[in-house]
């Protein structure tokens, strides 16, 4: 009798603990600058990742295991990346989003690669991030040579473009893109077609860039392409309104680390009217195309108000899909399984952009871009050239 009551005891215990695993939540980390100069950024990306997180429970969890999310601030800064990144490996997380800013994916993913620990950036862009032979790093933002050529093959010729004006701020993002704009260019430059009139950087955060921008009208740009980030490009177009600079004649353009949303709260809508982005898909503009898209822009307009203009937040929300849809497909919360089949190349599932897919190196399949304009109400909105003035070549 003693023994048939210990079997059932062992017999509850085991079922309670298979009910009490099927139950555990699976944890995801996010990193990202929820403090600091890009606390915008941090703050969107971390509002979108909770709408999918959110959206997937509802649906029951992953291998029927509610979603939890264990959420570190890294700053914006190389040193708290590292120390966030410590902090959701002790904590036992074994998969992570983050982080907005590439000199801070390059040393925290280096701590996730060594702990085994799956990181999929969002808003990371620097080409050389994957070139490292690293496990198990992603990414579902694009790259930097692909921003690049896009603004040097499309946007240029767009304009008619002939007197190229490019701006960086030194940091690894914005001089990657202005390195990368530049090899594009070069058959462009070769051939005569185009000539840079003006290459160089500012220092990020200073006050005054009247010196940078007398420089940048000396130099009497066709099209002026900033490649930094938007704190100091929304005083640089603020500052150059106010030397009475016109950006229906020095075309300027912004990269895609400089949100127009943004740049008008911080410069005022008269400074921003007229300037462009170059920039990947936002989900207010294609939520028709994507069901999830538009999903997710109704969960987060209901929850948060107004849906961001930001590409990286809507990006980290993907990533969260990609962890899930992976950890479906092979069965089982591991890593190494998720980390092998991301390397595979098979399209995993349709997130909010469009398929979700990557290259053996770690590198999202099919990013594409758009170009972004500013309009007279100070909002953000696809450029069309019926709408914002006819364009050389594009007459027909």
């Amino acid at each position: 009798m003693r023994g048939w009551k210990a079997l059932c005891v062992s017999v509850a215990l085991a079922v309670f603990g298979l009910l009490a695993t099927a139950e555990e939540p699976i944890l995801i980390g996010f990193q990202g600058p929820l403090t600091g100069a890009w606390a915008v950024e941090g703050d969107w990306a971390l509002k979108s990742v909770q709408i999918v997180v959110d959206l997937i429970n509802q649906r029951g969890g992953v291998l029927g295991r509610p979603l939890k999310l264990v959420v570190e601030d890294d700053a914006g800064t190389p040193r708290g990346g590292v120390m966030a990144a410590q902090r959701l490996v002790a904590a036992g997380v074994k998969f992570v989003v983050g982080s907005y800013g590439s000199s801070i994916c390059m040393p925290s993913s280096d701590i996730y690669e060594e702990a085994g620990v799956l990181v999929i950036s969002y808003g990371c862009t620097a080409v050389n991030l994957t070139a490292r032979g690293l496990k198990y790093y992603f990414r579902t933002s694009g790259r930097d040579d692909s921003q690049a050529r896009f603004f040097a093959e499309y946007v240029v010729p767009l304009f008619g473009a002939k007197r190229i004006a490019i701006m960086h701020d030194n940091t690894t993002y914005a001089k990657g893109v202005a390195e990368e704009t530049l090899k594009y260019l070069k058959p462009a430059i070769d051939a005569g077609e185009v000539e840079i009139v003006y290459y160089d950087a500012i220092v990020p955060g200073e006050r005054d860039y009247t010196p940078a921008l007398t420089a940048l009208r000396e130099a009497n740009p066709d099209i002026w392409y900033y490649t930094g980030y938007y704190p100091e490009w929304a005083l640089l177009l603020r500052q150059g309104k106010d030397m009475g600079l016109d950006w229906k004649v020095i075309r300027a353009v912004g990269s895609n680390a400089c949100p127009i949303s943004e740049t008008v709260r911080i410069a005022g809508a008269d400074a921003v009217v007229g300037a462009m982005i170059t920039q990947e898909p936002l989900p207010a503009f294609i939520k028709d195309k994507y069901p999830k898209a538009k999903e997710f822009v109704e969960a987060y307009e209901a929850k948060y108000g107004p849906i961001h203009d930001s590409p990286w937040a809507t990006y980290a929300a993907d990533a969260v899909y990609t962890i899930a849809f992976a950890i479906e497909k092979v069965g089982k919360v591991d890593p190494k399984a998720v980390a092998d089949l991301l390397h595979s190349g098979q399209v995993i599932g349709e997130g909010i952009t469009g398929e979700l897919a990557f290259t053996p190196e770690g590198d999202r399949i099919g990013v594409p871009y758009s170009l972004l304009i500013c309009n007279e109400k100070g909002e953000t909105e696809l450029f069309n050239p019926e709408v914002h003035g006819k364009l050389v070549g594009l007459e027909d």
